[in-house]
């Protein structure tokens, strides 16, 4: 699979997991939750099968019951754990490779993430990398619930053509997104979803951010 970079002109990252390795943290911050409730624990493999969005569907699958609890709580709860480590997580493995070779490419690049926007901002600060955006656009809450909209408003900003966009995520839900907004859209497996379940909807998969040097022609 080879991705044509002649009509590209800007490049809509998302952040958790596909440029912030943060799958690990996630588990760890979930299994403290499960423990409170006597539920069982999460590996990362079986976290990969499961993730999804809205986050809501996910915490059911792995056991929460929302008419014992409102959904905020534990939601809340994940929140303050991952807040809590978010100045220890760091990039992936060739990020800054892959975010400059766009940059000599000559691309613009902007962030749709469905992290709230100033802990994203925080995130992005800690890691060094404000520079490489020329726009950062998060939600306005903690509940990660669909990007969507803030994608429609964020292009409705900009000049490009469809076309010429290309969003790269680690979810089935950025392709949704991406599809959504009428874009190209490119998935990488090591975050927070298998390789197998992006498969499954879709062939603009790669492995990781190290394979992006023979992917663009």
């Amino acid at each position: 699979m080879n991705i044509d970079l002649s009509n590209i002109k800007a490049i809509i990252w998302d952040w958790n997991g596909t440029l912030l390795d943060d799958v690990d943290m996630c588990v760890s911050c979930m299994n403290k939750l499960l423990l409170k409730r006597n539920l069982p624990f999460l590996s990362r493999e079986r976290y990969i099968e499961i993730f999804t969005f809205p986050v809501k569907k996910y915490y059911e699958i792995i056991g929460f019951d929302f008419s014992k609890e409102d959904f905020e709580i534990p939601a809340m709860e994940f929140i303050n754990n991952y807040q809590s480590g978010l100045k220890s997580i760091g990039l992936h493995q060739d990020a800054l490779n892959v975010l400059d070779f766009f940059k000599t490419k000559g691309l613009s690049q902007y962030i749709l993430s469905a992290m709230e926007h100033d802990s994203l901002i925080k995130s992005l600060t800690e890691n060094n990398i404000n520079e490489y955006f020329i726009d950062i656009n998060g939600i306005d809450n903690h509940y990660a619930h669909s990007k969507l909209e803030i994608g429609r408003v964020m292009l409705s900003k900009l000049d490009h053509k469809r076309e010429e966009y290309l969003l790269i995520g680690d979810t089935l839900h950025d392709m949704d997104v991406a599809e959504g907004l009428g874009i190209q859209h490119l998935l990488i497996a090591n975050g927070h979803q298998s390789k197998n379940r992006l498969l499954g909807k879709t062939r603009f998969v790669v492995d990781s951010l190290a394979d992006f040097d023979s992917l663009f022609v």
